[in-house]
């Protein structure tokens, strides 16, 4: 026992012989994921990056304009470009010691820290190319400068060999970095993937017009990578609108030309590059951000900017061209599927960790911001045609997700609550929607005679308190605010726009039942115009119907006919009764005054009724399909925000009009 109490006292001893020190870059080996992430396959390419984000950063300093990559049969992976070279000279604070040396075993060490060798860069903290090292099995270096040659080469961040003068040099310069990653660190199977190899040195190549990049890679490594050439030089003179255009090829937009530009940054050095365009064919769009040539996946302060500058000046044009609607449209509305790229080059970026996935630079924001919206302001004004295209699709977006907001409102269920019906709706008791129906009928009035003619199983009413919001003209928080649109969305069950689907309707006709004078027809119209706008596919699947209740009833002796307007009127009294006959004509001032018995036998009785289904014209038929167009424009200029549409349709169309109900 007292062996087992003096063990345990001597293991819990915590003595300055228990503290460790690391020293050169054991640390990285020891705790890889600190610098690059982790040791999965992400992590390894990761290497790529910090060696191909040097030769850019002498590329956009204006020191390079070539940078060659090539990937060898053994997995060892070069990089070159003819920028100034890494200096080989002795280093100030360590003498015995070249400054390539200094920089290849030594964290943080390195010519970034100042703005004296480069004003905008990727490297920052001076561990990028001293964790290549500490991380490969192999590593290779050569400088050419000032017209030599030199060579050294490392092994898991030691060198091998002295920093050696091969030999003269007259005609080339720049840096060479040559490595294979340690499979003790990446596991025995890691190896470079030519595909994303290739696509980060095309990216690369976009992101700064001034560079040409050189990809090759040994065949043996290409089998089955049919997509992928052997050798390829990327250089992208338009830059990002190069890119943005082979990105979306084939795909149609909302607007024709994309929105794109290159900018100086109110900053010493500082740029900013873009292009945005927005397909409208229903696939998924995408955000590539850079800052320096680094990818941030996450975005950060760069990207905020843009989408805060493209939603104010959308905003502010829709303001100026009478669009109201513009308000309720945000950023998410504006981007969500849209493809966007945008690189900034920026002094002194701060990013959230070592891998850089996401720029932290406060300031970025604003500057993005200050010099995008102009740019876009421009060019909204200078494209008006396209601008009001952009404007009204953020609007008819906008629209959705309102109407999907609301639909999973009016759906949540709790098992407290069930789903909340409109108080005014006389539901039926068949809980199936099959053989059910719900009637909207014109005011309370005409509600009382409606329910007590329905068949109380399969038929519900819900009165609508006169006139409802015309749509095609109202904003969406008019139409969340109206009561009666909201008891007509609620009454129905099924969700708004795209989200729609027949089998989520509590019903499976809906029937306009109106008066059958100039008010009940207007009410009809804006009732279709609301389906028409907000749940087409009802239409087209064939659920909507308009009633045809009598506007007449015709007596003579125990002959009792109804008829549906003045033609029907005149038709029965030609056909059913004599010349000389007093036929008693009472008209129905509306469906209020209808004894239940008489709305039945007329209206509501599915073995007496007429029921006039609402037909949507078919795009998908060659005959109908001109239809399509014509049925949006007539409904746009009737029910429209122009008055003067009106105006014009009452004017060509006047001389058809022979008798009118006023």
């Amino acid at each position: 026992m007292a062996d087992l109490f003096g063990n345990a006292a001597k293991a819990a001893q915590y003595t300055a012989d228990d503290i460790e020190v690391l020293e050169g870059l054991e640390p990285v080996r020891r705790r890889p994921g600190m610098y690059i992430g982790g040791t999965d396959e992400k992590a390894l390419h990761h290497l790529v990056a910090e060696v191909l984000d040097n030769a850019m950063d002498e590329a956009v300093a204006g020191f390079a304009n070539r940078i060659e990559m090539d990937l060898a049969a053994d997995g060892t992976l070069s990089i070159s470009d003819n920028g100034r070279g890494i200096p080989v000279d002795k280093h100030p604070k360590y003498p015995t010691k070249s400054a390539l040396e200094v920089i290849l075993t030594m964290l943080h060490s390195g010519g970034k820290f100042t703005q004296k060798a480069y004003q905008t860069s990727g490297g920052l903290h001076g561990v990028g190319i001293s964790v290549v090292n500490a991380l490969s099995e192999h590593l290779e270096v050569e400088v050419a400068r000032d017209k030599v040659l030199w060579r050294q080469k490392y092994s898991r961040g030691a060198p091998k060999s002295k920093l050696e003068k091969v030999g003269a040099a007259p005609n080339k310069r720049g840096t060479t970095v040559r490595f294979r990653p340690d499979l003790e660190i990446f596991g025995a199977k890691a190896k470079f993937k030519p595909a994303l190899l290739y696509r980060l040195a095309r990216s690369k190549a976009y992101l700064f017009r001034g560079v040409e990049i050189r990809w090759s890679c040994d065949e043996s490594l290409l089998e089955g990578q049919k997509d992928i050439p052997a050798t390829a030089t990327f250089h992208f003179p338009g830059g990002l609108e190069d890119y943005l255009k082979t990105s979306i090829e084939g795909r149609s937009t909302v607007t024709q030309n994309a929105f794109g530009g290159l900018a100086d940054l109110p900053v010493k050095g500082g740029k900013v590059e873009w292009a945005v365009a927005w397909p409208d064919d229903g696939e998924d769009g995408f955000s590539h951000s850079y800052c320096n040539t680094i990818p941030t996946p996450q975005g950060g302060t760069h990207e905020s900017g843009l989408r805060t500058a493209l939603l104010r000046g959308l905003r502010a044009y829709g303001d100026l061209t009478g669009k109201k609607k513009i308000s309720q449209v945000t950023s998410d509305d504006l981007l969500d599927g849209a493809v966007m790229l945008l690189s900034a080059f920026i002094p002194d970026p701060q990013f959230q960790g070592q891998t850089k996935e996401k720029l932290a630079t406060a300031e970025a924001a604003r500057w993005v911001d200050q010099v995008v919206k102009d740019h876009f302001d421009h060019w909204l004004v200078g494209n008006p045609a396209e601008s009001a295209k952009l404007i009204d699709a953020m609007i008819y977006k906008s629209d959705e997700r309102l109407k999907r907001a609301l639909a999973k409102e009016q759906s949540r269920k709790t098992p407290t609550r069930k789903l909340r019906l409109p108080g005014k709706l006389a539901d039926c008791s068949r809980t199936e929607p099959e053989g059910t129906e719900l009637f909207l009928v014109e005011g309370d009035s005409a509600g009382g005679s409606a329910k007590q003619a329905r068949n109380r199983e399969t038929q519900a009413i819900l009165p609508l308190r006169g006139k409802i919001l015309n749509v095609a003209s109202a904003t969406s928080e008019k139409m969340r605010a109206n009561q009666e649109l909201s008891d007509l969305i609620l009454a129905m069950g099924c969700p708004m726009g795209k989200e729609f689907a027949s089998d989520k309707m509590r019903y499976e006709r809906i029937i306009i039942m109106t008066d059958a004078d100039v008010d009940g027809a207007h009410i009809a119209a804006l009732l279709m115009t609301f389906f028409y706008r907000e749940v087409p596919q009802l239409i087209a699947n064939g659920h909507l119907f308009l009633a045809q209740p009598p506007l007449y009833r015709l007596v003579h002796g125990t002959k009792m006919f109804y008829a549906r307007n003045d033609a029907h009127k005149d038709e029965l009294l030609a056909k059913e009764f004599a010349k000389t006959a007093k036929v008693e004509v009472s008209r129905f001032k509306g469906l209020g005054e209808m004894q239940p018995v008489q709305l039945r036998d007329t209206t509501m009785d599915p073995k007496k009724r007429t029921l006039l289904r609402v037909h949507l014209p078919n795009a998908h038929d060659s005959n109908e399909r001109d239809l399509v167009k014509d049925t949006a424009d007539l409904v746009e200029a009737l029910m429209g925000k122009k008055p003067e549409s009106r105006f014009k349709f009452i004017q060509e169309n006047a001389h058809f009009a022979k008798e009118l109900d006023v």
